[in-house]
């Protein structure tokens, strides 16, 4: 299988890894020192799921040097999801599948815009990883999970095909009848888990143990399960129990990746996930004050500040 992974950051740097240290025939787009760094010395992966290992990798800055692949993989920030989606047609022929692994919710709707929504599946990812040093990718917690689904529901040969090669590559992943759900599931989770731990500075340990802030993490998910349903998506009846029993299974010094980029003084998604909150919240007449002040509060630091 002919596989680009668009984005060779965290996600897509450690899924893309895998896959091609199993044999497939797998291309990255990167730039900058990324690009710089794996062309010279090939990617390396530190991880606590899959070992560490090196291994040299094809790597470019420019589609047109792919040409069409059986699978596009997604994995670049969500406000940079356009301009890739743009850059990327070269990679998308008549047989090509385009998986995104992006934050949010929206991200399939976005590039079906492009691309054509029979071409885009639905993709969950439950992994933390990010770049530790150009080149070099740090797994550091997450079951490293994929999910993949049809976005109309029901499970498809080419579904099956795909998580079938990602097994093959030491991924656990999951066909899945209802990926909107998974989708959503996670966008419960995301949400308290990113947004707290970027308001708070602090990671999910000491958040969790304390009880303030332990009942502030659970408002948060229980006005994104609230706009979900008004929005139409069915969650199951447990939802907030089951996302805070994950949260608690997380380890204790992980956190989210608005709270990295935010220290780090990179640009964050804001908009894609306490702000998609809060504007569905007010298209549903859904009352969403905590996700609004994770949003107001955020919001001067959005941009970024580093140079």
């Amino acid at each position: 299988m002919r596989i680009a992974v668009v984005g060779s950051g965290g996600l897509g740097g450690y899924f893309g890894a895998l896959l091609a240290r199993a044999g497939e025939d797998v291309s990255f787009l990167a730039r900058g020192a990324q690009l710089a760094a794996i062309r010279a010395s090939g990617l390396t992966v530190q991880s606590r799921l899959s070992g560490d290992f090196t291994l040299p990798v094809r790597v470019t800055d420019e589609a047109r040097e792919i040409g069409p692949v059986d699978l596009a993989l997604f994995t670049v920030k969500s406000y940079g999801l356009e301009a890739a989606a743009e850059q990327c047609r070269p990679l998308v022929g008549a047989e090509t599948t385009v998986l995104p692994l992006l934050n949010g919710i929206d991200a399939t709707e976005r590039l079906g815009a492009t691309f054509g929504s029979e071409r885009v599946l639905g993709g969950v990812a439950l992994v933390t990883a990010a770049v530790a040093a150009p080149g070099v990718i740090a797994q550091t917690g997450g079951p490293g999970m994929l999910m993949l689904g049809e976005l109309a529901g029901g499970i498809s040969p080419r579904v099956e095909q795909i998580a079938a090669r990602l097994q093959r590559a030491g991924i656990p992943a999951s066909a899945e009848a209802n990926i909107m759900g998974a989708l959503w599931n996670k966008f419960v989770l995301i949400c308290a888990f990113s947004g707290l731990t970027a308001l708070t500075r602090l990671p999910i340990g000491p958040i969790l143990s304390t009880p303030e802030t332990r009942e502030l993490y659970t408002g948060i998910m229980r006005e994104v399960e609230a706009v979900a349903r008004a929005h139409g998506v069915a969650l199951p009846d447990e939802v907030i129990e089951r996302t805070l029993a994950l949260s608690s299974g997380m380890g204790a010094s992980e956190r989210g990746s608005m709270a990295h980029d935010l220290l780090n003084g990179r640009r964050m998604e804001l908009e894609t996930l306490n702000g998609t909150v809060v504007r569905l919240g007010r298209a549903h007449g859904i009352p969403t004050p905590l996700n609004f002040a994770i949003y107001a509060a955020l919001k001067p630091y959005e941009q970024g500040t580093s140079g």
